[in-house]
């Protein structure tokens, strides 16, 4: 075995040394921002819990937690599954909650205090503000920044930093594939302004959150400016993506502007006669959901 010099002992001494006081200064800044954090929230009215192992340890007092939400059956099913391996010790039920008149029935649930045992729940986006006197004001964003929680911080809504995006989606172009041929639908969102899809000749959403999505793609004049230029069109205004994509699919519509692409995919799926078909039309817009 080789013996270190005496000056190379000192140099590993010396750096050492370095090393330790560099960690303790990062930690005792971590420490501090932790704080900082903490006391910001509270003087903010809301929750901030200091360490992830505190958040486990009252889950395991709570030992239940039940989801109400618009995620995918399917998909929630993998998502609790998975939940369930990592915290064997909590009870979850997590249930799928579809629909703009379900989403009405539980904001008056919610409101008149008989929604009892529900921890987590959509915010429709009609009714967004109405949700926040009743929502629980853990400053989720605070926690993510400071990585008590493993969210990406660009997930929380930054004026309500309770609510987090659990999904993103994509827009999308449907279309009865017996009444206009793939060719003649247009592959930019500009196309529809066309003199040949004037007069009702689409379907439009009288909801602005598929036309919206494209303001990161183009800004917001832009995206204000050829909403109006589509208003002018003489679109045929509905209300729903699934209503309208089954009235596709009855031959009773021929196109709809920018429906969820979970929305076509499901309508798809019971398809029996291979009549729907959809197009991704650039820019590709893509927007976070599932608040």
């Amino acid at each position: 075995m080789k013996l270190l010099s005496i000056p190379a002992l000192i140099i590993l001494v010396v750096a050492g040394l370095a090393i330790g006081m560099t960690s303790a200064a990062v930690f005792a800044a971590a420490s501090a921002a932790l704080s900082k954090a903490q006391k910001e929230a509270e003087a903010k009215g809301y929750i901030f819990v200091a360490t992830h192992e505190e958040i486990v340890s009252k889950a395991k007092q709570e030992g239940k937690v039940r989801v109400v939400v618009s995620t995918d059956g399917g998909l929630l099913k993998h998502l609790t599954a998975g939940f369930k391996k990592k915290y064997p010790f909590i009870d979850i039920r997590a249930e799928e909650l579809r629909g703009t008149d379900a989403y009405i029935r539980q904001l008056h649930e919610i409101k008149g205090g008989l929604v009892k045992g529900q921890d987590v729940n959509d915010l429709a986006y009609d009714y967004y503000d109405e949700y926040a006197p009743f929502q629980k004001k853990f400053d989720i964003l605070g926690m993510a920044e400071q990585k008590v929680l493993q969210i990406p911080a660009q997930l929380v809504d930054a004026v309500n930093r309770n609510v987090v995006a659990i999904g993103s989606g994509i827009q999308v172009v449907a279309y009865n594939k017996k009444l206009i041929a793939a060719e003649k639908v247009p592959d930019t969102w500009e196309g529809f302004l066309k003199p040949e899809f004037a007069g009702r000749k689409f379907v439009l959403d009288i909801r602005p959150k598929d036309i919206s999505a494209l303001v990161p793609a183009w800004g917001l004049e832009k995206t204000l400016d050829f909403a109006r230029k589509l208003a002018a069109q003489n679109p045929i205004w509905a209300r729903g993506n699934t209503r309208v994509l089954t009235a596709m699919l009855a031959g009773e519509q021929t196109l709809l502007l920018g429906p969820d692409f979970d929305s076509v995919l499901r309508i798809m799926d019971k398809d029996k006669t291979d009549t729907i078909a959809y197009k991704l039309v650039e820019p590709l817009p893509m927007r976070l959901n599932e608040a």
